[in-house]
């Protein structure tokens, strides 16, 4: 190999997005027909996914409410917590 000969490497690194879930949390403060509401609010869903969700909050705790790229959740993260939803972000298994 001499000076004027080039190899060039390339190695293309694909890092894949990992989804984020926006989680709301059970909370001894707001009420149920309030989280349905801020759930249809924030996210657009029908009444019924929004009371689904709801249900799962007020019986298992938390419920993922939304899945996506981390950007988007953590606006709508901001947008449940400005409506005074306890919200957590985690990341996607």
């Amino acid at each position: 190999m001499s000076d004027s000969d080039t190899q060039t490497l390339t190695r293309e690194k694909t890092a894949l997005d990992v989804p984020w879930n926006v989680v709301v949390h059970d909370d001894p403060v707001n009420l149920m027909g309030y989280v349905t509401w801020v759930l249809m609010k924030v996210f657009g869903y029908p009444e019924r996914k929004a009371a689904q969700l709801m249900m799962q909050v007020h019986t298992q705790g938390r419920s993922i409410v939304w899945s996506g790229q981390r950007e988007k959740a953590e606006f709508y993260a901001q947008q449940l917590q400005a409506h005074q939803l306890t919200t957590s972000l985690e990341k996607s298994e």
